[in-house]
């Protein structure tokens, strides 16, 4: 028998709140955080709005907030998540194996010195001509190579283990907007094989910089609604046009079901069911035929042992743009059949955004927590039918209903696809 794997711990930083309870209040109430970006002057880009964090300090979760001056908001934003998750499940009060205690996360790139970077540039241009000898002259003179290296992505990881004493297998992913859920589905797998009996997992993202926006802005991925950034999210309605760019982090402790047990550990829900596959399609574009998000729902359900019939809410990927939302709705349909007319979905990023690697880690808690509470959080902003989204998408106000086991789909660019199941342990 392959071992079980539980969610002791659970800790978010999120445009909607600092905590776990603060965003899961938020998101009961329907509470949107979405506004004008104030990270920088985004005043002359086709989208000038974001879901940003706000209010956020780390020294509310560390001795020594200095140790961390040229770490970017992305570490920052993970350091956070995971404190609460760390105390949330107990650990520190009692004693545990160091080796047998890793750290996987779906982290993304640190922020981008933009300005700084524009500035070298200007400097190389000689008479219209690139100087490329200047431009490293002048890298060398003006970066601080303390603040280059934290914006690698394997740092928030390496942060994470040397704070709690995490010594055993530590990795990081970056399959785009899959990242943080392939992290808890991989350290899944770490436990269930036996290589830990714990694992600090999620992921932690900001890219509401130049760079990040004019990237998704050339890619036409971005919400244009700057007259109404409030209603910009709208996964499934009729006239969504694009995401909302989010930020913050997400963190779960995973544990080893008898290890867990035995220390007597607060334990949310399992992780019944794990499934990741690829479109091999384009480098952006989904595959219009969902084959492999069909597959990838399928293989979940296979893992938990599971039938169609016996999901009680999916948390989408539902990232309000055109071809997304269609091709998720038609996976769900292919993948659960005459069961999807019946199975409630909703996109909580209609409200927080979306958190680019950080994305499924946060939706995945949101999963816990539905089932804790038997509540169905809502898709905001939902006005307009669309023919091609013709599924129960909790429009608009939070709903009561019996939840014992729950669904979240993570669909990245370039067609990575991953399935979360999760279970109460009453079932």
């Amino acid at each position: 028998m392959r071992r079980r794997v539980v969610v002791t711990g659970i800790g978010c930083i999120t445009p909607i709140g600092n905590s776990v309870e603060e965003t899961w209040a938020s998101l009961r109430e329907g509470k949107v955080g979405i506004g004008n970006i104030t990270h920088f002057d985004a005043s002359e880009f086709p989208t000038t709005f974001a879901a940003e964090v706000k209010n956020f300090d780390l020294a509310n979760y560390v001795d020594d907030p200095k140790a961390f001056e040229f770490a970017g908001r992305n570490i920052r934003f993970a350091i956070g998540a995971a404190q609460q998750a760390v105390q949330d499940s107990g650990l520190l009060e009692g004693e545990f194996d160091p080796a047998s205690f890793g750290v996987y996360l779906g982290a993304g790139e640190g922020q981008q010195d933009f300005q700084l970077f524009m500035q070298m540039i200007a400097q190389s241009n000689r008479d219209g001509e690139f100087d490329f000898d200047a431009f490293t002259r002048a890298g060398l003179q003006m970066l601080n190579p303390k603040v280059e290296i934290e914006q690698e992505p394997n740092m928030p990881a390496g942060h994470l283990a040397s704070l709690f004493n995490a010594q055993g297998p530590n990795l990081n992913c970056l399959t785009a907007c899959a990242a943080s859920s392939q992290a808890i589905g991989e350290a899944t797998e770490i436990i269930r094989q036996g290589d830990a009996d714990i694992m600090l997992s999620g992921g932690s993202h900001s890219m509401i910089h130049p760079f990040g926006v004019t990237g998704f802005n050339l890619l036409t991925a971005l919400s244009t609604r700057n007259e109404s950034p409030q209603t910009a999210s709208r996964p499934f309605d009729k006239d969504r046009d694009g995401f909302v760019l989010g930020e913050g982090a997400g963190m779960l402790i995973l544990e080893e079901y008898e290890h867990a047990r035995k220390r007597g550990a607060h334990i949310y829900g399992e992780i019944a069911g794990y499934g990741s596959t690829a479109d091999a399609y384009r480098i952006t574009d989904i595959h219009p035929e969902g084959r492999g998000a069909v597959r990838c729902i399928q293989r979940a359900l296979s893992d938990a042992s599971l039938n169609t019939d016996q999901i009680d809410y999916i948390n989408a990927h539902g990232t309000s743009t055109l071809v997304n939302d269609k091709v998720e709705t038609m996976a769900i349909k292919q993948a659960l059949g005459e069961n999807s007319k019946s199975t409630p979905v909703s996109s909580t990023k209609s409200m927080m955004g979306h958190l680019i690697a950080a994305a499924g880690s946060v939706e995945a808690i949101i999963c816990l927590l539905s089932m804790r509470d038997n509540l169905l959080p809502c898709t905001m902003n939902y006005e307009t039918p669309d023919p091609d989204c013709d599924l129960d998408y909790v429009p608009n106000a939070a709903r009561d209903a019996e939840v014992n086991r729950t669904l979240s789909n993570s669909f990245g660019f370039g067609g990575q696809n991953v399935t979360l199941v999760f279970s109460s342990l009453d079932n």
